[in-house]
């Protein structure tokens, strides 16, 4: 029978960076604080609003004083402000250990007048934002890989893109879509690069109470609804991101490499005919 020797060690990430695109605020910023919590000693968030990003900042690095925290604001949408986020990153550290790719947004509308710019602009941020973040980011996560301990990306999916959901007059076509291309994109994604020493992963939330999701949320029954038809009869929680966050950025998941995992109580199971 084979020995493990490390247990004390196994969901520890002391000394690792991070960063975490979206991390100002919602499922980002709970991840960003969980992976704080874990050991990371260098963390960068990025988001569009500065000011949302200094706020954050100031409030983990008060809570984790012996950290670096740092944030660079960036509109990731455009391209070339990937390309100045991940330059400026670069001159700040010299890999990165763990990448969560959150930045994200979403739109509702009914079909016949849904808008092509917002489907747009939601595949933009959601898809080939994180593309080509991935993509740019090869270099520094090339560089934190170690033999028995390879670099992470972690995208962040959607059980919209797991099952249908909104499609009445709040319909959310492109979010969908954008998150179950994120979902196969991950897979290829985990070809491409498990050789590299990188392994991605995608992670499929449910309903979370954040500000992005409270409009939906409470156009689809509200909180209390919707926790009655989950199988485990509750809403998503902040150490329900922070468990699946940590251990898919820790050697406990070290073979674990293209998977997309609902985080969502057993949600994208009920039919559509239930919610």
């Amino acid at each position: 029978m084979s020995q493990i020797n490390d247990y004390p060690n196994l969901f520890s990430l002391a000394g690792k960076t991070a960063v975490v695109t979206g991390g100002s605020r919602g499922l980002g910023l709970h991840a960003a604080t969980g992976l704080l919590h874990a050991g990371v000693i260098t963390l960068i968030i990025t988001s569009r609003k500065a000011d949302a990003c200094a706020s954050a900042v100031s409030s983990l690095q008060a809570l984790f004083p012996s950290a670096n925290v740092s944030a660079i604001p960036a509109d990731l949408s455009n391209p070339a402000e990937v390309t100045r986020f991940v330059t400026a990153v670069t001159a700040q550290v010299p890999c990165v250990h763990i990448l969560m790719a959150n930045a994200g947004a979403t739109w509702g509308a009914p079909l016949d007048s849904h808008p092509d710019t917002a489907f747009a602009k939601v595949m933009d941020l959601n898809v080939r934002s994180v593309f080509n973040l991935i993509r740019e980011m090869l270099p520094l996560l090339e560089k934190a890989a170690v033999s028995g301990d390879p670099a992470r990306v972690i995208t962040v999916g959607s059980v919209a893109g797991l099952h249908i959901g909104n499609v009445g007059d709040h319909g959310t076509y492109g979010y969908a879509a954008s998150k179950a291309a994120v979902h196969h994109m991950t897979k290829h994604l985990a070809v491409a690069m498990g050789p590299r020493g990188i392994l991605v992963n995608a992670i499929a939330p449910g309903w979370f109470a954040t500000k992005m999701a409270s409009g939906l949320l409470g156009l689809s029954g509200g909180e209390e609804l919707q926790a009655k038809v989950s199988p485990n009869r509750r809403l998503g929680r902040p150490e329900d991101i922070v468990g699946v966050v940590v251990w898919l950025s820790s050697k406990a998941a070290g073979h674990i490499n293209g998977a997309v995992i609902p985080v969502d109580g057993g949600m994208h199971l009920v039919p559509a005919s239930k919610m």
